[in-house]
């Protein structure tokens, strides 16, 4: 098949990659030029993702894959095109449609009969059908059910283990008819595989869900869910948290039972799936205040986390502040959501001077994102884990000299490592409890 990939970011790139490798001729379309010259002299234009480096440097010299800038170099005669535009939520939490509608545009202006599109990005609710079908048969002047047809079907991939995840989770489609929905079954079959998943009660593969709608739901319904979870366990956590429980105890207890499953308490939410696709279901339902009131239980944590740190330490005000991690999570080089943006806005209303430290970010970049840069080995008070690093997990106090206060906003390290240092984490108390009133005090022991 010639395949074309419309966005060549963190998962469409991969897509691309995974689609060559199974023979097919894929051709990418991206608007950057030097993402594009990267990816055609071999080389991957980001880091952090499973086995994309070498693939790209067996299919682009193979001619198996190629990117552009030129729609008009890639749509035209593709038996499937698949675009994964990102759709941003604006200040407001309701969708940005500018990339996707200026990409659906173009896509549309060069489509030729016979071929499948595909919508990969998470979208809302009915946008496949309202949105997106009008707006390809308005550029192209071709009809939908019958010169083209068009499905959605979700990425439901991490990134950093994209190959992983295609090949473990089953392929959700969701056409506008039948007709189209068996073009796309046929057309996933052909470019993906599938490990045997024998917990699942039916074949791991491709499954139609019956309609566009059921796709697109079946998405924010499982990232929703996530967000949920979280704002529980944090809504656990805080209250663990004064009242002298250690709530992962806890959670392992509870999920030692099949029908719980009671996920980690942390810093922050972030990325661009979790944060964002909650709102994205309340776009479509506005009323569903469970989805409402978790999502703002989560966007609490970072000051709640800055506020544990504040009742540990004492007062912020002047106080040298690392905040350990700049991405949204460990061994990812992305910010988007991060919780390191409002736990330094947090510090500085605090009165402290908050500095950032990351091993994926260089002091330049550090700064364009807004931060000041901290390097391991200066002095500081305080440290607040924000992403889960693999290299923090081997901190102890001489990496941070003149520490007072360490809060482990991820987990990854343990009072033991932290002698003389008030050592807290989100959900486990310290301090002496006063078994009068069932609460931990405010006046908490280092290390306790």
């Amino acid at each position: 098949m010639k395949i074309a990939v419309i966005a060549l970011g963190k998962i469409g790139l991969p897509l691309a990659v995974q689609f060559a490798s199974k023979g097919h001729e894929v051709v990418g379309v991206d608007v950057n030029q030097a993402v594009v010259d990267l990816v055609n002299a071999g080389i991957e234009p980001f880091p952090g993702e499973a086995h994309l480096q070498e693939l790209l440097a067996e299919l682009v010299p193979a001619g198996k894959l190629r990117a552009t800038t030129d729609y008009a170099a890639a749509v035209p005669g593709a038996d499937a095109v698949v675009l994964v535009v990102p759709l941003f939520v604006d200040k407001d939490a309701k969708p940005d449609f500018g990339w996707m509608d200026a990409a659906t545009a173009e896509l549309g202006r060069h489509l030729t009969p016979g071929t499948l599109v595909s919508y990969e990005t998470t979208l809302p609710v009915g946008t496949t059908r309202t949105r997106w079908k009008p707006a390809l048969e308005a550029a192209s002047g071709l009809v939908e059910g019958r010169d083209f047809h068009l499905v959605f079907s979700p990425e439901r991939v991490l990134t950093g283990r994209v190959f992983e995840d295609l090949r473990k989770y089953p392929k959700l489609i969701g056409g506008l008819s039948e007709a189209g929905a068996a073009q796309a079954t046929e057309f996933y079959e052909a470019v993906l595989d599938f490990d045997a998943r024998l917990d699942l009660k039916r074949p791991n593969g491709v499954w139609d869900l019956g309609s566009a709608e059921a796709s697109e739901l079946a998405k924010l319904a499982e990232t929703t869910y996530r967000d949920v979870n979280i704002g529980l366990a944090n809504q656990f956590a805080r209250f663990a948290g004064q009242n002298g429980i250690d709530i992962y105890r806890v959670i392992e207890a509870s999920n030692s039972q099949p029908y719980s499953h009671i996920h980690q308490p942390g810093i922050a939410v972030g990325g661009h799936c979790i944060p964002v696709y909650p709102r994205l279901y309340l776009w479509n339902d506005p009323e569903a205040t469970v989805v409402r009131a978790a999502r703002a239980a989560n966007a609490e944590m970072p000051d709640y986390t800055i506020g544990l740190l504040e009742g540990a330490h004492g007062d912020l005000a002047g106080a040298r502040v690392v905040v350990l991690g700049a991405a949204y999570r460990g061994g990812v080089k992305e910010t988007a959501f991060s919780g390191v943006f409002d736990a330094v806005e947090a510090i500085g209303r605090r009165g402290g001077t908050a500095l950032v430290h990351d091993p994926m970010y260089d002091d330049d970049e550090l700064a364009t994102l807004g931060f000041a840069a901290y390097h391991l080995g200066e002095p500081v008070d305080a440290a607040v884990v924000q992403a889960d690093h693999a290299e923090y997990r081997a901190l102890g106090p001489a990496d941070l000299p003149g520490i007072r206060t360490f809060i482990d906003g991820r987990r990854v390290s343990e009072a033991a490592k932290w002698d003389g240092v008030a050592y807290r984490v989100i959900g486990k108390a310290s301090g002496d409890f006063d078994t009068h009133n069932h609460r931990w005090s405010s006046l908490s022991r280092p290390n306790s």
